[in-house]
């Protein structure tokens, strides 16, 4: 009897860490749009459209969570991100730009910033460890990871960002970069659509507890 119910406890506790998936892969039943541009859904894919605006979850804020996000490109120099530790609904894109965080989707060199730039990084705030994305036309595997005041960012299995509140960021260079200071650990959570020029494809975006 004692086995058994400790089989059973790991059972239950397995059951609640798998993963909750946010996107139905039909509609965008769950999500509201801020700002500008729009996403659509084709052939069961989430689809960038103009911008500058985002979708948001608003469902629940998220801390002690791994949110997890497969994407794709449609070429190098297309621009997205995932917001982050969002402290209240916004009304527009730039709140949650200023102040949450975004993690930064974007391969190519159409728009500058370099390692502050790139891919997997809080967006002009940290700087990438590594490039492991794939290919124009591959899907990539993204995982945020909220751990109390901690953000670690992995694309396809390799670590791409480290943070931890209060952690030395650069100074602020142009003016669209997002304010300094630090953030909430729980937030609310969304994707954004950058431009008419960029076009990123989601099939999976999904949450479990840490732990």
């Amino acid at each position: 009897m004692v086995l058994f119910l400790g089989v059973f406890l790991i059972s239950c506790s397995n059951q609640e860490k798998k993963w909750r998936q946010l996107f139905n892969g039909k509609d965008l039943t769950g999500w509201e749009q801020v700002g500008p541009g729009n996403f659509v859904v084709e052939d069961g894919l989430l689809k960038t459209v103009g911008g500058m605006g985002m979708i948001l979850y608003p469902a629940e804020k998220f801390s002690n969570t791994v949110i997890r996000v497969v994407y794709n490109v449609k070429d190098n120099d297309c621009n997205s991100g995932v917001f982050i530790r969002i402290p209240e609904k916004p009304n527009d894109e730039w709140y949650a730009v200023n102040k949450g965080y975004e993690v930064q989707i974007d391969n190519g060199t159409r728009h500058v910033g370099g390692e502050y730039h790139c891919s997997g990084v809080l967006y002009s705030l940290t700087k990438a460890m590594a490039h492991p994305q794939n290919k124009t036309g591959e899907w990539n595997t993204m995982e945020i990871t909220l751990d109390g005041q901690r953000t670690i960012v992995t694309i396809n299995g390799v670590k791409v960002t480290d943070f931890k509140e209060g952690d030395a960021v650069q100074p602020k260079s142009r003016d669209f970069e997002p304010e300094r200071g630090p953030r909430p650990e729980s937030g609310y959570m969304g994707l954004q659509n950058h431009d008419s020029l960029s076009t990123v494809y989601f099939k999976e975006v999904a949450v479990k507890p840490l732990r």
